[in-house]
């Protein structure tokens, strides 16, 4: 299997888990993860933390998108 091939199996692993790690979320956003990690902390992306680990719902990160897309910077003050 070569360097493409597995990314896409990745890239399709991702799509259908429906909890997720920071980086996988990370990944999934296509962020990096040291933004998830802030954006966590200050409540601005949904997420939980368990245990002293962050979590994170596909279908809530897929909500949260949704309601950022068409935003402009003046309805956002």
């Amino acid at each position: 299997m070569d360097k493409y091939s597995q990314l896409r199996t990745f890239n399709s692993e991702l799509r259908t888990k429906e909890i997720m790690t920071p980086r996988e979320a990370a990944d999934y956003l296509s962020i990096h993860v040291r933004t998830i990690y802030r954006l966590a902390k200050k409540g601005e992306i949904p997420g939980r933390k368990i245990g002293g680990s962050w979590r994170f719902k596909k279908e809530a990160l897929d909500q949260w998108l949704s309601g950022k897309e068409g935003t402009s910077p003046e309805e956002k003050r």
